[in-house]
């Protein structure tokens, strides 16, 4: 995705300044920055301490939590804010960038909002290093996944591709079927698909593949069987991708599906 690509760029602390010594010294130095984050559509952008607790965010994060104004959220942590079916795995996320120094890039994760209809979003986080190599906090970018750009040239031989993966997501789909179909080299997919939908053909069928998961799992279809209807080789392979898509083993995700929306 451009736009997530410029933004990671922004936020790449490291290249962007040098490396200070504490956060609060870091946050002074890309104060200029902040106005111009809050100017960006459809991208929530933060940085968090070595507590997984905000310490700055743009307009769109803020409205994503349901505020008004940064001041509430600084000194929470995600569970302290998003609801209890979200909050605790975006924060589980924080503590691996800050305990393992674990880089999360183009991470393809599906999201339930309050009325249970799914949405989907590309999730960067890195940990933010000072001069000696220590890790001081983080910083993350969770980007909404944006409908297809139809006004691209090769719009229409990459629907072919859409189509193909829909109909056939429940077996393997091989790249080379792919490629066929565009009449592209795999390079050439790769490149194109990401313009026109945003995502990597892979990430395509794990999105799909989920979408289908997302209804069956309002359903009594026994966990395993969703899995081989959604192309899984076995349980434990689909509970695996579900879990980092959604913070949820299926389980789990059939639960909150089943408990009444907030009003």
């Amino acid at each position: 995705m451009v736009l997530a690509a410029r933004i990671s760029s922004i936020l790449n602390i490291e290249n962007a300044t040098a490396r200070q010594e504490t956060l609060e010294d870091l946050l002074a130095g890309i104060a200029i920055l902040v106005p111009v984050l809050d100017v960006i559509p459809n991208a929530a952008i933060f940085i968090k301490d070595t507590q997984a607790r905000y310490v700055m965010a743009n307009s769109a994060l803020v409205h994503r939590c349901g505020l008004k104004e940064l001041a509430p959220l600084l000194g929470k942590t995600s569970a302290d804010v998003f609801p209890a079916h979200l909050g605790p795995g975006y924060t589980a996320q924080d503590r691996r960038v800050l305990e393992e120094g674990f880089v999360y890039e183009d991470q393809l994760e599906l999201h339930l909002h309050g009325s249970r209809e799914p949405g989907w979003c590309l999730t960067y986080k890195r940990p933010i290093l000072n001069k000696r190599g220590q890790i001081i906090g983080l910083v993350g970018i969770s980007v909404d996944v944006q409908s297809a750009n139809k006004l691209h040239p090769a719009y229409q031989r990459l629907a072919s591709v859409e189509a193909h993966i829909r109909m056939h997501f429940g077996r393997r789909i091989a790249s080379s079927e792919l490629t066929r179909i565009a009449g592209l080299s795999i390079a050439q997919l790769e490149r194109y698909y990401k313009r026109v939908f945003h995502l990597t053909p892979r990430q395509m069928i794990h999105k799909v593949r989920l979408e289908h998961a997302h209804r069956l799992l309002q359903t009594d279809v026994p966990i395993t069987d969703v899995a081989l209807q959604c192309g899984y080789a076995d349980h434990s392979a689909f509970t695996r991708q579900f879990k980092t898509a959604t913070g949820f083993t299926p389980r789990q995700y059939r639960e909150v599906l089943q408990t009444p929306p907030a009003r």
